[in-house]
């Protein structure tokens, strides 16, 4: 079985976080949504707060195909300076597992040294903060075992394309027509 960990810091922005969680559950895929705070409840960007699953330090992160971060504000800060985060993000990433970011959140990304020579995207007020990378004006772009997309407003798209590039594009399409997407 495929395991998705979502990771969500306070400040969360909820749209990038739960549009992946609801997408990927639609297509039969295990998520897990994981607090790095020190408590279940994990409050969103826009006063939406959300119980989380688990506890960061309660996943056992060798069994994660996949490591998702939500971006917003100062959700991205609070994920920064997580040093768990940093750990196990690089880990998976170095293991080729599937690394998704979206919105401010490959910023953390880019500061492992994890987007030196890939094609990314992201929210447009942190591509300067992108080093190495070759920074597309795409909603979602996939390199290699890292995904990046631009914000709230492509997270569908992110969320589809990650469901592709785990189950299959077959999934990913029977999953869109099922929202009515596009």
């Amino acid at each position: 079985m495929i395991k998705v960990n979502v990771l969500l810091a306070d400040g969360f922005e909820e749209i990038e976080a739960l549009a992946v969680v609801d997408l990927l559950r639609r297509a039969q895929v295990y998520v897990g949504t994981v607090s790095v705070m020190d408590d279940y409840m994990v409050h969103g960007a826009h006063g939406i707060s959300v119980q989380a699953e688990d506890l960061f330090d309660e996943v056992d992160f060798a069994e994660t195909d996949a490591l998702i971060l939500p971006g917003g504000m100062p959700g991205t800060t609070n994920l920064k300076e997580h040093e768990g985060v940093r750990k196990v993000t690089a880990e998976l990433a170095e293991k080729g597992k599937i690394i998704g970011a979206i919105c401010a959140a490959p910023t953390v990304l880019s500061d492992l040294g994890l987007l030196k020579g890939k094609r990314v995207t992201c929210y447009p007020s942190v591509e300067t903060d992108i080093q190495g990378a070759v920074i597309m004006k795409a909603p979602v772009v996939s390199d290699g075992n890292i995904i990046t997309s631009r914000g709230a407003g492509t997270a569908i798209d992110f969320a589809l394309e990650l469901i592709a590039v785990l189950v299959g594009k077959e999934r990913a399409l029977s999953v869109a027509e099922s929202i009515v997407y596009r």
